[in-house]
């Protein structure tokens, strides 16, 4: 694993990223306004996971970055070796007045397959697998309950168990400029995340 002596560990640099938001403008960086609350979650290629998100109404801004990893300030060329531990995640930045963290838990399981393991359709490497990062004890218990009704129902559509991570959320790590809103930069760009086609309840 690159880099894992804490001497190395300090002497790298936090990703430079930009202020704002490039679809809605907002803070891509805290400090947030008061009263939005955070998440993170890993669905499989950041790309299309943020997009998914920014298009929720009630949430005030996303970002892509790596987390659950030990490298400190990892590149994507590094968590793609898959030597990291990190996955590919989105923190999500929302109001929940507007929209409350069960919704954003339904986008979660409906946007991706939670049963593939170290991939998700093509995309293959533990960068890929599917996480929870919760941000507090309401979140994990929520996460956990809302992973034991899911599985149900996908249990009875004949799908495979839920192979999800949930545990609290370890430190983020912004990515590279070029991969912040990557689909509302690049038009048509590459989304490999599909859903199983099962509602969550």
């Amino acid at each position: 694993m690159p880099a894992t002596d804490a001497n190395l560990q300090q002497q790298r640099a936090p990703m430079p990223v930009p202020d704002s938001h490039f679809v809605n403008g907002s803070e891509l960086k805290p400090p947030f306004p008061t009263g939005l609350e955070t998440a993170v979650f890993g669905m499989g290629c950041f790309w299309g996971a943020e997009k998914r998100f920014w298009e929720l109404e009630g949430v005030y801004s996303t970002a892509v970055g790596y987390a659950g990893g030990e490298l400190a300030h990892p590149t994507y060329r590094e968590v793609c070796g898959g030597d990291t531990g990190h996955a590919e995640v989105v923190l999500v930045v929302y109001d929940p007045a507007v929209i409350s963290y069960e919704q954003l838990l339904k986008a979660f399981w409906e946007g991706h397959n939670p049963t593939q393991g170290f991939r998700q359709g093509n995309d293959i490497g533990s960068q890929y697998r599917s996480v929870i990062f919760a941000t507090g004890n309401a979140q994990i218990s929520e996460a956990k309950a809302s992973l034991e009704r899911y599985e149900e129902q996908l249990s009875l559509a004949g799908h495979d168990r839920i192979s999800t991570e949930i545990r609290f959320a370890p430190p983020f790590y912004y990515a590279e400029e070029n991969h912040q809103q990557y689909l509302a930069k690049h038009q048509g760009g590459y989304c490999g995340l599909g859903g199983t086609g099962v509602t969550a309840s």
